[in-house]
């Protein structure tokens, strides 16, 4: 087998190093590809229904039969020239463009949390693992009690009792506030290190503040793992979002889902198993996809961590 590393130059970067390394695996290009797929799909949902001719809440009751229940016309669930994917029994509604807008409040939903996740952690983190003492010690007892709650059934019972609000921007706080702990106690372990790091002295008797150690000298030594854990946390969002929205505490209809969706189908799985199969496919697809990416970049940007 050809020595990889041969078509590294010499000098080159840990970054560098990093992109040649994920550039050789096939796993990160298929997860690439299907990670991009997911993305365009999500950000262009309203041009993709557009050119399929129906809208996400548009009933087509001609392509039901009133008289076996509500099932779709024709083969493979009513999949035509008019359908795609087909279309959901009883109400008619076209499945393409339900699955494409459904990636979108998905992606959405998991997207913003994360950043929530992400944010919280990393500052959190850096914090307690820079200045230590009682900063280090609130601070890691708030994650505790944070990671002590049961977050599912704390985030079922707060969806089902909130009722006029935005649902969307809901799941996504209530998802965040409980998500941050973990990326906050390994940005603490990787702070705790790099405080007492030869070039963080040097900083520090330089005259530098501890802001500017912050941002200058331990956030980019902490951006490795916390680009690798950020993949991995992703589709944990994605099938957290999923579980509550087939709960039927997440987005409420006519909103479209992909746990919805898959909620729905469940009565309908003998008779129009592929209303079941395509929102469960891409759900399946997208958590594989990031699961992977993340993965590969935890080995490659934090192998310390992949070993533990």
């Amino acid at each position: 087998m050809a020595d990889n590393s041969s078509a590294v130059p010499a000098g080159s970067s840990p970054w560098q190093l990093a992109r040649t390394e994920l550039r050789h695996r096939t796993s990160v290009r298929v997860s690439l590809v299907l990670v991009a797929l997911f993305a365009v799909m999500a950000a262009a949902a309203p041009l993709l229904s557009r050119l399929g001719g129906w809208s996400p809440e548009e009933f087509d009751k001609s392509a039901v039969d009133p008289y076996l229940g509500g099932l779709p016309i024709g083969p493979l669930g009513g999949v035509s020239a008019q359908h795609w994917l087909g279309v959901e029994p009883v109400t008619g509604r076209d499945l393409f463009a339900r699955v494409v807008h459904g990636a979108q409040v998905s992606l959405l939903i998991a997207f913003a949390a994360t950043a929530i996740v992400v944010i919280a952690g990393t500052a959190a983190g850096i914090a307690a693992g820079y200045f230590g003492g009682r900063t280090d010690t609130v601070l890691s007892r708030l994650m505790d009690l944070t990671m002590s709650f049961p977050s599912l059934i704390f985030m079922i019972a707060m969806m089902s009792v909130a009722r006029d609000v935005n649902r969307v921007v809901l799941m996504t706080a209530v998802i965040g506030v409980f998500g941050w702990p973990g990326i906050a106690r390994v940005v603490r372990g990787q702070a705790l290190t790099l405080r007492h790091r030869e070039y963080v002295d040097a900083a520090r008797v330089g005259g530098s503040g501890s802001w500017q150690i912050l941002s200058r000298e331990i956030l980019p030594g902490v951006a490795g793992p916390v680009i690798a854990y950020t993949t991995l946390i992703i589709p944990g969002m994605i099938a957290t979002e999923a579980a509550l929205s087939y709960l039927g505490v997440g987005v409420r209809p006519p909103t479209p889902s992909w746990g919805q969706m898959i909620a729905e189908s469940v009565a309908f799985y003998d008779t129009d198993p592929l209303y079941f199969v395509i929102p469960s496919l891409c759900l399946f697809l997208t958590v594989l996809a990031f699961t992977l990416l993340g993965d590969a970049l935890r080995d490659v940007l934090d192998p310390r961590g992949s070993r533990k």
